[in-house]
């Protein structure tokens, strides 16, 4: 199957390559390959499985969609399905926003919604350009890409994005944050500065793709009163961040910001197909029509989404994530004391961030908050770590400017003695990883201890 894959599909197909693995069963964090292996899925489908595959309320939402005879294409159209993913939806949004909310249901994914986002705050202001974020990371189609990291763009306005590792001013911590906010501020100000009043600025309130850097908190406030000063939308991409992952129901709750638009895919289809923007009603300026999509009514998305919502909510996993992802956190940082090629540990909740470096490259980037240069990012080393871990049954993935940065995106539900043996399977990687000599062999050596096969 990996050799049919590899002479069918696209040149374009990521994971394929990194993870060449081929799942045919799966439950909670555990995935089954073809050849028997189990992994330790810490992938989470980009972040989209928040309570892990085939959670059982899932299942059973799918199961009464379609026992129940409903049909599964609507376009547009109200449903009980729709209705209520609506409802859970908004129960679960920052309280100065859910009050007077509009909600446009997009394509599949959460590239569309930015598109819709993007078209969105420019119909309301009637103007055209964007503030975007060095290091940011919206999807793939034209006007996503546009606003990402790496994209040129007249259109768009690159800003400073804080963080304490590679601070772009060198200092890091609160003096960093205060200097970008500066920046930002000075610029919309200045009237030779070539930046015209933006139609919006679009943030991640922590980068995922972009190496898993969490916002400052003081530093997003800021954006806030800069934006809302200046009649400019705030946007938050709340992609990959959404639905407990930061420990929070939604990233942008830790700073007690609230956006003129937000940005939601992923866990909210809970794993299926489902992408939505939603944004304060003064924004709603759209004509009929102005905005649509054949498949924006996936009924059986809305209800695992339903289910997952609630799930999540009434089972206080954002709050679980908060302290899980402390501990985990906390452990990677006495790894990080083992070794020196471990440059930081970072993130925020279930989304963590370990940076590799190289100890005897020329530190020519940033600061940090202690004066400390970092070593230049070691993707090499981040690669052979990825691979180590698949090796012992362990799915990561890797992110950040150089691809240095091994990302831990597991599910909400994990439970301790699990996150314990994820990180156990990590710190064995790094050893190896980093073993005199060591040539890294491809993936698919002999299986792991628990390579058996699922139960039941």
């Amino acid at each position: 199957m990996l050799r049919r894959q590899s002479a069918r599909e696209s040149a374009a197909r990521t994971y394929a390559r990194s993870l060449p693995i081929v799942p045919v069963r799966a439950r909670g964090l555990t995935i089954e390959g073809a050849d028997g292996r189990r992994y330790l899925d810490c992938l989470s489908g980009a972040g989209s499985l928040a309570l892990g595959h085939n959670h059982p309320v899932v299942l059973e939402a799918i199961r009464g969609v379609l026992d129940s005879g409903a049909p599964l294409h609507v376009l547009d159209l109200a449903t009980p399905v729709k209705d209520a993913f609506t409802s859970e939806l908004f129960a679960t949004l920052p309280p100065g926003l859910a009050g007077s909310a509009r909600i446009q249901f997009c394509g599949p994914a959460g590239t569309d919604a930015v598109e819709a986002a993007l078209k969105l705050v420019r119909t309301a202001t009637g103007r055209d350009g964007l503030l975007a974020f060095s290091g940011a990371y919206h999807g793939m189609t034209a006007g996503a890409l546009a606003v990402s990291g790496g994209a040129h763009s007249a259109r768009v306005t690159r800003l400073p994005y804080p963080q304490d590792y590679r601070c772009p001013f060198g200092t890091g911590g609160e003096e960093g944050a205060r200097l970008a906010a500066r920046w930002t501020e000075s610029l919309l100000d200045d009237p030779k500065s070539g930046v015209r009043t933006p139609a919006g600025m679009i943030v991640e309130p922590v980068q995922g793709e972009g190496g898993v850097i969490p916002a400052p908190d003081s530093w997003l406030r800021r954006m806030r009163e800069i934006t809302a000063d200046r009649d400019i939308p705030l946007i938050a991409d709340e992609v990959q961040t959404g639905v407990g992952r930061t420990g929070a129901f939604w990233a942008v709750e830790h700073s007690g910001v609230v956006p003129d638009v937000m940005v939601l895919s992923k866990a909210i289809g809970g794993s299926l197909p489902l992408a939505v923007i939603v944004y304060r009603e003064e924004l709603d300026a759209w004509q009929p029509g102005a905005h649509a999509g054949t498949f924006r009514g996936n009924q059986l998305a809305m209800a695992a989404g339903t289910a997952t919502l609630k799930y999540v909510r009434e089972n206080g996993l954002a709050e679980r994530a908060a302290l899980l992802g402390e501990r985990m956190t906390a452990r990677l940082r006495r790894l990080a004391e083992e070794y020196e090629r471990i440059g930081d540990v970072r993130g925020r909740g279930l989304m963590i961030g370990v940076e590799f470096v190289d100890p005897g490259g020329t530190a020519t980037r940033g600061g940090a908050e202690d004066g400390a240069r970092p070593h230049p990012a070691d993707p090499v080393l981040a690669a052979a770590v990825q691979r180590e871990c698949l090796r012992r049954g362990l799915i990561v993935e890797l992110g950040g400017r150089h691809s240095s940065v091994v990302r831990l995106l597991p599910p909400l539900t994990i439970s301790d003695e699990q996150a314990e043996a994820v990180l156990d399977r990590l710190a064995d990687a790094v050893a190896a990883a980093q073993r005199p000599g060591r040539s890294v062999p491809a993936p698919g050596g002999p299986p792991s201890e628990d390579s058996g096969p699922l139960p039941g």
